[in-house]
C-alpha cells in the first residue's frame, strides 16, 4: 500500500457539523424565546453564520482568542437587531456547548468507510475543533474507536493550515510525510496545509466547489468514493 496514515479532518468530513450545528441552533432558538426577536429561526442563524465565518477567519490568523471568539459569535445575531443583552448570549451559548457534543449524525459513509480503513491503515483525526468538544462528538457518534490518536490544534496553539500543526501530528504520531495521507472538506485548512509540507490529500469535495488555486491529490464528492483510492 502506498500510504500507512490517514489524517481526517473532523467537523463536516466525518461528524457531520452542518446539520448537528443547526439542528442544536435550532433548539435552544426556541428554548430561549429568541424568536421574539427574529423573524425566524432562519433570520436568526443567517446572521450567526456570516458573522461566525469572519470570527473563525480572524482566530486562525491570531487576531482574537477562543474567548473572544465565542463572546462576539453568540452576541451578534442579538445585536444585529438591536438586543444588546450579554447576558443572554451567555445563556444560550452555554446550551449549544452543552447541547452540541451529544449530536451523533456523521456524513454519508463515514462509518462504512472507517470500518474499511480502520484494519489496514492508521488513523488520525487532524482538527481545529475545541479539545472539549471534539472527544465527546466521536463518542456520541460512536467513531472514536477507529483512531490511534487526536491531534487537535489547542495542543499546539497553532490551527490548520499552518505548517507547525502538520509537522507536530507528524511527529507526535511517528508518520513519514511521504507515507501519510490528509483527508478533508475544507480547501483551505486541509488541503492547502497538507499539500505546504509536501502531504498528499483527498479533498472531500461535498460542497461542489469548482475552482482552486492548485490541483489535489485526489479529489471526491462522496466518502464512498475513497473505497476505489485506499
Amino acid at each position: 500500500m502506498k500510504y500507512k496514515n490517514l489524517f481526517f479532518d473532523l467537523d463536516d468530513t466525518l461528524w457531520a457539523f452542518s446539520l448537528n450545528a443547526r439542528d442544536t441552533f435550532e433548539e435552544v432558538y426556541y428554548k430561549h424565546k429568541l424568536d421574539s426577536y427574529f423573524d425566524s429561526f432562519s433570520h436568526f442563524y443567517t446572521l450567526y453564520q456570516k458573522r461566525n465565518i469572519e470570527l473563525w477567519q480572524d482566530y486562525g490568523s491570531g487576531k482574537i482568542d477562543k474567548t473572544e471568539l465565542n463572546s462576539k459569535r453568540f452576541l451578534y445575531p442579538l445585536s444585529a437587531v438591536g438586543v444588546s443583552d450579554e447576558n443572554l448570549a451567555k445563556q444560550y451559548s452555554e446550551d449549544f456547548f452543552a447541547l452540541i457534543p451529544t449530536k451523533s449524525k456523521l456524513m454519508p459513509y463515514a462509518k462504512e468507510l472507517l470500518e474499511y480503513l480502520a484494519p489496514r491503515y492508521n488513523l488520525y483525526i487532524l482538527s481545529n475543533g475545541f479539545r472539549e468538544l471534539q472527544y465527546h462528538k466521536m463518542r456520541s457518534s460512536g467513531i472514536d474507536g477507529y483512531f490511534k490518536k487526536i491531534i487537535l490544534s489547542e495542543d499546539i496553539g497553532v490551527l490548520k493550515p499552518w505548517p507547525q500543526i502538520f509537522n507536530f501530528a507528524l511527529s507526535t504520531t511517528q508518520s513519514e510525510v511521504g507515507n501519510s495521507l490528509m483527508i478533508g472538506d475544507s480547501w483551505d485548512a486541509d488541503i492547502t496545509g497538507a499539500h505546504g509540507v509536501g502531504m498528499h490529500q483527498i479533498y472531500y469535495n461535498f460542497a461542489e466547489r469548482e475552482e482552486f488555486p492548485f490541483s489535489a491529490t485526489y479529489v471526491v464528492k462522496e466518502l464512498k468514493d475513497i473505497l476505489n483510492l485506499l
